[in-house]
Formats: C-alpha cells, sequence, structure tokens
C-alpha cells in the first residue's frame, strides 16, 4: 500500500478487469458512481494518446452515511476511486484508494475509525478482484 491505495496487478484486459472490479467492490457494499475512461476523454480533449486507464467512483452507502453524519467536510473527498490501468498487454493494474489515507486529511478521529472498516472491505475487494 503507498499512502493513498492499494493495489495489485493482474493478467487481463481492461474490460474485463472492470467488470471483476465491479463485482469485487459490490460483494463488499459497495457501487459505482461513475465511471470515467480517462484515456478517451484525454484523446477528445487534447488529442494524446495515454494506455488505457479507467476510474471507477465506488462509494458504500452505509458508510459514506456514517462519515458524512460524523464530519461533512469528508464529501470532498468521496467517492473512493478506483484505477484500472493497462500496464503493458495483458497486464492490468488496479488502484484502489484507501479511505484510511484520504481521511488524514481531515485529522478526524471518527473518521479514521470509519475508514480502517472501509480499508478491509476494499482490500478484500481488491484481492478478489
Amino acid at each position: 500500500m503507498t499512502s493513498i491505495n492499494f493495489k495489485r496487478e493482474i493478467a487481463d484486459t481492461v474490460d474485463r478487469a472492470v467488470d471483476r472490479a465491479t463485482k469485487a467492490l459490490a460483494a463488499e457494499g459497495f457501487g459505482i458512481l461513475t465511471r470515467i475512461d480517462m484515456h478517451s476523454k484525454i484523446k477528445e480533449k487534447t488529442g494524446k494518446d495515454i494506455v488505457p486507464t479507467v476510474i471507477l467512483g465506488a462509494c458504500n452507502p452505509n458508510l459514506a452515511y456514517e462519515a458524512y453524519n460524523a464530519n461533512s467536510d469528508v464529501a470532498s473527498l468521496l467517492p473512493c476511486n478506483a484505477v484500472i490501468r493497462e500496464t503493458a498487454p495483458g497486464k492490468i493494474s488496479l488502484e484502489f484508494a484507501a479511505p484510511s489515507g484520504m481521511m488524514r486529511i481531515l485529522d478526524d478521529a471518527k473518521l479514521t475509525e470509519l475508514a480502517r472498516e472501509a480499508d478491509a472491505r476494499i482490500q478484500r475487494a481488491l484481492a478478489n478482484a
């Protein structure tokens, strides 16, 4: 883990990895609120190419509700991002945001406690994606 995310590499395609990540996150109570095909947007807006990269905005509504009620400033840090990026043909990097890394910004004990539970869920999802 870096200070902001959990990572692992898998052998797959971006599309199948997005599906795997979506299902693994759902099993831990996270729904996908947004999907950004970053490579397509960069190409569209700048004419430049980057490797296939998809960003999923994932949210566990129960944890988000608790976090928001504890400190409404948390809204600026939601949802949790899951990045699916091709690092080489057939190699995919899964990078799931570490809620604890994000919550350190607010220095709030209640959010830190909630983030530990979210971290555990995110790590299980990553292991199962």
